[in-house]
């Protein structure tokens, strides 16, 4: 066997044997298999670990590893879920080594570690053994050589524990003063001096304070330096004494002993504060101090005291025993035993050192379960389950899964705009951690209580509070309902695509809205009477096409949303205009124009009559410099996708100045030499009448004569001072041969011609120089 030094903590003593252990290629080596730790320092336990690369053509990887003191049935508990380790271990795991650093070593401590690695290979498990015993002790201070004198003593000192090394450098203290530095310590102390040591560069760890200043072979050894009580129990406080029993060959005697807490030395019983509360139970050089319903006054350095017969045989034992008073507490830890374990350990915990002699009882529902020790290990942990541990008469609290959620809403009546705080709570122990799902949304920061403000219509929806603990969750929903006014009302129309006139069209109207809101129907700002969220137009026309507004109400508002329906639809039938309106002349421009309804917009065509090519497209057709063969008729044609329309006009075109002044001079002098020619042949008729008186008879053939010489015709002449405009002429279809024929038969027929005469720019007004002649044709 031999001694090395620890790599970090206080010096340690390690036992260097290192042990291999093999299989199939699993390897651990702990670097040493004994360790020994001083109280309170830091000590680190290695290893390494080898594993096979490749098995069955897969890659091996390390899914987890970890330490661990106790293992059942199969079941390891990881070191650093046990809460006696609580903040006072860590892993450094890298490269194939993995180091457990423990900090603050106790003495429960002590204790055989193991290390365990998994892979994700088929019983990829493996733990090393047989693992690292370590054993923790104190510091003391032990008095090599002693030479007593009346008022002094002359001592060499050592500062000596099973885990120090040779050659150990120490720092030496009187009471809470540093006194040197030094291997040993030799010095002559007084009655009043209290001695300790700790290795340097730690000094926060000292040993218990020994008085040197004694007769030899008077001695006090306490059982603990420090104890731990809860308030209204009863705590035991123990020492061992020895003192010599011959001095100067006398007998020595025990005169009186006793227990006391002040500089006064007075024997604890008759303090009043400890009547009735103390007892001592003193035999065999042994003494132990008993008190009951401990109380937090109680908490105090506890001394004994013996006083023999001989000369200078008064002994206090240094340093005394520290009692700590806390109120009765057991508490029930839980742990998982490994990730990919349901395993769970449950631990019995105090913040005191019980007494040994005590075993712990487990219950479950009020029912006592198995095991005596403070550690339960459980497969399945049922949400109705309830489990406590006694240890004595001390009870711990219940532990158990969260209880059914109760979750509350304030205020009740939720309004957009306002504040709404949601309040989660259950019971549980330990506290359940809670927070919030939205729509099975994890709402991030929320926890027991969760506020919105101001809360929104988006806010709505079902809300659930999940509550959990080490031991399970439990989950309460509540679906959050909030009053707002309508949003923007969605207009649609059905069927979707282009709306042809004669079809069935649906206009539907939705608005999100709480409470629900009514909606109405307006077409170009007049209200649609009995329209509602749905409006149909069976058959849908070209007068339906408009702008529609939904209007969406509930108490908190209203909101109106627009859609324009177009409908497609057949030109109309067409008109058709001429400009300048008025007599058309020869030479001057005329612009003809087709309109008509129609969607989508119509095309224009301008056909003329026994013409096939086309004279112009579009709304307007324009004809410059007109002339007489211009005059007929014309066609437009309006077409558009959804069909067809045509309209026809006729242009009648006036001839020119010149011409017509042609042929109004050439008209009237024949009307003017008709005229004369039958008045000359009426003054001749009438002065052979008048000289030669003929018969009756004569006079009757003679009208009839007449009677077919004179024709009936009416002419109308009128003249005007300047003709500078054209003259319209309408042309009608001529009258049926039936007509003719009856008209012939008539005993009157009656011609009528009418010559107009206009000056350019003038007015057509009657002119009062016009001459009128009516001549009356006899019946044939």
């Amino acid at each position: 066997m031999s001694l090395t030094t620890a790599a970090r903590g206080l010096v340690l003593f390690l036992l260097t044997v290192p042990v291999i252990q093999g299989q199939k290629g699993y390897d651990v080596k702990y670097t040493s298999t004994e360790i020994c730790g001083l109280r309170g320092s830091t000590v680190d336990i290695s290893c390494t670990y080898t594993y096979p690369r490749r098995v069955d053509d897969h890659d091996t990887t390390v899914q987890e590893s970890f330490w661990f003191i106790r293992e059942s049935n199969g079941i390891y508990a990881d070191l650093k879920s046990d809460p006696d380790y609580s903040d006072r271990v860590e892993y450094l795991c890298d490269n194939n080594r993995c180091t457990l650093t423990i900090k603050d070593l106790r003495e429960s401590d002590a204790a055989l570690y193991k290390f365990r690695f998994i892979t994700n290979q088929p019983r990829g498990s493996f733990t090393g053994s047989p693992g690292v015993t370590l054993s923790v002790t104190d510091l003391q201070v032990q008095v090599d050589t002693l030479h007593e004198h009346q008022f002094y003593n002359n001592a060499k000192l050592t500062c000596q524990s099973s885990c120090l090394p040779d050659h150990s450098s120490f720092i030496w203290y009187e009471g809470q003063s540093k006194a040197t530095e030094g291997a040993t310590y030799s010095a002559r102390f007084s009655s009043s001096d209290s001695i300790s040591c700790a290795v340097k560069g730690h000094e926060s760890s000292h040993s218990p304070s020994v008085l040197i200043w004694r007769r030899k072979g008077y001695d006090v050894k306490y059982t603990s330096t420090e104890i731990c009580g809860f308030r209204g129990s009863t705590v035991d406080i123990s020492c061992t004494y020895t003192y010599p029993h011959r001095v100067h060959n006398q007998d020595t005697k025990i005169q009186e002993s006793f227990w006391f807490i002040k500089e006064s030395d007075a024997d604890l019983k008759s303090d009043p504060d400890y009547s009735g509360r103390v007892e001592y139970l003193c035999d065999n050089n042994r003494c132990t101090l008993t008190i009951k319903d401990l109380r937090e006054s109680d908490a105090a350095l506890y001394k004994f005291r013996f006083i023999t017969n001989q000369p200078g045989g008064r002994f206090t034992g240094l340093p005394g025993v520290t009692l700590s008073v806390t109120d009765p507490q057991l508490q029930i830890n839980v742990r998982s035993l490994a990730h990919y374990s349901p395993w769970k350990e449950l631990t019995c915990h105090s913040s005191c050192q019980l007494p040994d002699y005590l075993s712990y009882v487990w219950y479950n529902n009020g029912q006592e379960v198995g095991g005596k020790t403070k550690y339960l290990l459980l497969r399945v942990f049922s949400p109705t389950d309830s489990y406590h541990c006694e240890h004595g008469s001390i009870r711990s609290p219940p532990v158990y899964a969260p209880k059914l959620p109760s979750v509350s809403v304030s205020p009740s009546g939720i309004v957009e705009g306002s504040s709404v705080t949601l309040t989660c709570s259950a019971d549980a122990n330990p506290e359940a951690t809670c927070i919030w799902y939205k729509n099975q949304t994890l709402i991030k920061g929320a926890e027991r209580i969760y506020h919105l403000s101001p809360i929104s219509s988006e806010d709505r929806g079902l809300y659930e509070c999940s509550c959990q603990n080490v031991y399970g969750t439990t989950t309460t929903s509540k679906y959050l309902h909030v009053q707002y006014a309508p949003k923007l009302p969605s207009v649609s129309v059905s069927p979707s695509g282009q709306i042809v006139e004669g079809r069935s069209v649906t206009l539907t109207c939705s608005a999100d809205a709480n409470p629900e809101a009514t909606c109405i129907w307006y077409k170009n700002q007049t209200l649609i009477k009995g329209a509602e969220r749905i409006y149909r137009l069976s058959p849908i026309s070209s007068e339906d096409r408009g702008r529609y507004e939904c209007s969406c109400q509930n108490l908190y508002g209203t909101r109106i949303t627009s859609k324009y329906v177009d409908v497609l639809y057949a030109p109309k039938s067409p008109s058709v205009s001429v400009s300048p309106s008025g007599l058309i002349m020869e030479g001057s421009s005329v612009t003809l124009t087709c309109s008509s309804d129609a969607n989508p917009a119509a095309d224009y065509t301008w056909y003329k009559d026994n013409e096939d090519s086309v004279k112009a497209t579009g709304h307007n057709f324009t004809i410059t410099d007109i002339r007489p063969e211009h005059g007929g008729h014309y066609y437009c044609q309006v077409k558009n996708t959804r069909g067809s329309q045509s309209a026809m006009f006729r242009l009648n075109v006036t001839v020119s100045t010149e011409v017509l002044k042609t042929a109004i001079t050439g008209t009237s002098a024949a009307v003017l030499f008709v005229m004369v020619l039958l008045t000359i042949i009426f003054l001749m008729r009438k002065k052979r009448t008048s000289e030669q008186p003929s018969e009756p008879g004569d006079r009757a053939n003679h009208s009839e004569q007449l009677e077919e010489v004179i024709e009936p015709h009416y002419v109308s002449v009128h003249f005007v001072k300047k003709q500078t405009d054209g003259i319209y002429s309408n042309i009608q279809p001529g009258p049926h041969r039936n007509m003719m024929k009856q008209k012939e038969n008539e005993e009157d027929v009656v011609e009528y011609s009418a010559v107009k005469f206009r000056s350019r720019g003038q007015e057509t007004v009657e002119d009062p120089t016009a001459l009128y002649s009516v001549l009356k044709k006899p019946t044939r």
